[in-house]
């Protein structure tokens, strides 16, 4: 792993600490950025550890604090040793957004193999799941987590069955977690967005009259940009939604309504 801290000490009592998986592109990239604005030390962690130290490099160019490292969220001990670097970096953690995950393979559900179903709800549900396990004895005096999961963890896109049933799943445990946590003062929320020009999905729809329709069945007649969602997970973990936790926000342009 890259360790790359600059700006405000480590040892800073004020200075908060937060981790976001998948920060190498797209929502994730964004909400490490998003974070570090807001004067917190930010582990960006990925699969892809040059992305990740790309996003850790446009941080420190701000004069932010970061550090970059790897994570295989479907696998126990990369996603241990992460967070164990991220605390062994910065002392603690107040704030997680487990962005990292899957995308769907476009098929209904009879037509899908087994693996392939285990595959996406492996990493998508259970991968999160790691996440969560070792980030919330961290957070014993307080924090939040904010799940990425989907618009398709609260309604259906069509031949997706296991990325739907994967981020349903991401929804429930974040409640789940929310409830069982509040005693702790530990806020857990799912954050739901619609389809958002990420790179990646910017490559999936390139040729096609994909965004097009998308945007033609979004009220504000656009798809989000990956800032703002971003910007609606630094919130979920901020003092502004202190009294939020269970939810499972859209961030859609008003697609579901």
């Amino acid at each position: 792993m890259n360790a790359t801290p600059t700006g405000t000490a480590v040892t800073s009592p004020t200075r908060k600490v937060g981790l976001v998986t998948g920060g190498g592109s797209g929502i994730g990239r964004a909400t490490a950025i998003e974070f570090a604005r807001t004067g917190a030390a930010v582990a960006v962690l990925d699969i892809d550890e040059d992305a990740a130290a790309e996003t850790t490099e446009m941080i420190t160019k701000e004069g932010g604090e970061a550090l970059s490292g790897r994570v295989d969220i479907g696998d126990e001990d990369s996603v241990r040793a992460a967070i164990q670097h991220t605390v062994a970096a910065y002392g603690g953690l107040d704030y997680a957004v487990n962005n990292a995950g899957l995308s769907s393979h476009f098929r209904q559900l009879d037509e899908m193999t087994a693996a392939e179903f285990e595959q996406v709800v492996h990493v998508n549900l259970t991968g999160t799941f790691l996440c969560m396990k070792y980030e919330l004895p961290l957070l014993t005096g307080g924090g939040a987590i904010v799940n990425v999961a989907s618009n398709g963890g609260v309604s259906v896109i069509p031949h997706a069955p296991a990325y739907v049933a994967a981020k349903h799943g991401v929804v429930g445990l974040s409640k789940a977690a929310a409830v069982d946590y509040a005693p702790a003062g530990i806020r857990v929320n799912a954050l739901c967005p619609g389809p958002t020009r990420t790179p990646g999905f910017e490559k999936i729809a390139a040729g096609t009259p994909m965004i097009e329709t998308l945007e033609a069945g979004t009220p504000l007649g656009r798809l989000a940009l990956p800032q703002e969602a971003a910007a609606a997970a630094v919130w979920l973990c901020s003092d502004a939604a202190s009294f939020i936790t269970g939810v499972a926000l859209s961030v859609d342009g008003g697609r579901l309504a």
